[in-house]
């Protein structure tokens, strides 16, 4: 099977396309393959696939062997796969998930290559219950979870797939092992969750690190990062338009307050092509 190795970000994944329909032991593969030891190595595994209701639709099994509804930096990865390959070169791209519906992604281009990427995201879930969390509420904001003793305070968003925005002194160096697990698989979240440990530091910028719902720590990830966006707006910490820094780099994020929708605008990159053995 042919296959392209792409990241945004350094949140990285194995990219597939040329097939009608994912294959019947595609958890098994995505575990084999996204092993950095004895595979290819990789966050996660996509597969491209003809859709009726868009260019693409896009499904993407995490490293763990369980599907994500959505992943940002997965969706701009496609729409690069689809643009660098297009003989008309298209700046408009539709791609169908599981998760969010179709997004409509913007592509500006340089040297025939897609550079600058900015996805429509969608609307923000907010409500509880449907993010989905254990708590009925319209808006689960500031709320207390408490891990072996210690109590944190966190926000809830879906962009198709469940967040845990947590506020804390120090991201860059806080402890994504120790607590990103044990709050992932926390009873409030019946889905699992992925879970973002953010410092704001200032109105427009905001340091964040991720523990990714099935992966584990990654270096980036886009629905993450709308998600802190919409959650700071809420807290009162950040303007809706502003630049949250990941490990792997940075991204711009507006939650427009006229259509209530998020945009996201990021680089993504084709790092080799390779073929591996089913």
């Amino acid at each position: 099977m042919e296959f392209t190795k792409m990241n945004g970000l350094g949140n990285d994944f194995v990219v597939i396309s040329g097939y009608s329909e994912l294959p019947e032991n595609v958890s098994q593969l995505a575990v084999k393959w996204c092993n950095r030891f004895f595979g290819i190595g990789a966050d996660g595994l996509v597969f491209i696939l003809p859709s009726d209701r868009a260019d693409v639709q896009m499904r993407i099994i995490n490293s763990d062997g369980t599907e994500a509804e959505q992943c940002g930096n997965a969706v701009r990865c496609v729409a690069k796969y689809v643009y660098d390959r297009d003989e008309n070169k298209r700046a408009a791209i539709t791609v169908e998930t599981l998760g969010a519906g179709v997004q409509e992604v913007q592509v500006e281009g340089e040297s025939g290559k897609a550079s600058a990427i900015r996805v429509d995201m969608g609307e923000p879930v907010l409500r509880g219950l449907e993010v989905p969390s254990t708590i009925d509420a319209d808006v689960v904001l500031n709320e207390p979870v408490e891990v072996d003793g210690v109590t944190f305070h966190f926000t809830a968003v879906s962009m198709g797939n469940p967040h845990c925005i947590i506020y804390v002194e120090d991201a860059p160096n806080f402890d994504l092992g120790e607590w990103g697990p044990k709050l992932e698989k926390h009873p409030l979240f019946p889905n699992r969750t992925n879970v973002e440990f953010v410092t704001v530091r200032s109105r427009e910028y905001a340091d964040m690190r991720v523990w990714e719902r099935g992966a584990g720590p990654t270096l980036a990830c886009g629905t993450g990062a709308c998600a802190t966006l919409v959650a700071s707006v809420l807290n009162g910490h950040t303007e809706r338009t502003a630049v949250i820094s990941l490990k792997g780099g940075e991204l711009g994020i507006e939650w427009n307050e006229g259509n209530n929708r998020v945009y996201m605008t990021g680089p993504a990159e084709e790092v080799y092509r390779g073929i591996i053995s089913l």
